[in-house]
């Protein structure tokens, strides 16, 4: 069962619906069902870059950013 995302074209609220079967959305601001399915995050793919880390001088990063790559890896001290 997809989540897709949609944008109304009447008022041009964005929203998500999971969707089953041939159920139709529609708008839960206006209630339209002229709406434009827009390209899901998930749906683009590209390939991950990996910034080569700092050398010498500073360090291992903060550990507590967030960085995807792990802590350490921004560099942050």
């Amino acid at each position: 069962m997809p989540v897709y995302q949609y944008a109304c074209r009447g008022c041009a609220t964005r929203f998500e619906r999971l969707m089953m079967g041939q159920a139709r959305p529609a708008c839960p601001n206006c209630a339209s069902e002229d709406l434009e399915r827009l390209l899901s995050v998930f749906a683009v793919g590209a390939r991950e870059s990996r910034a080569p880390l700092p050398t010498g001088g500073g360090g291992g990063g903060c550990g507590t950013c967030g960085d995807p790559r792990g802590p350490g890896a921004c560099a942050l001290g």
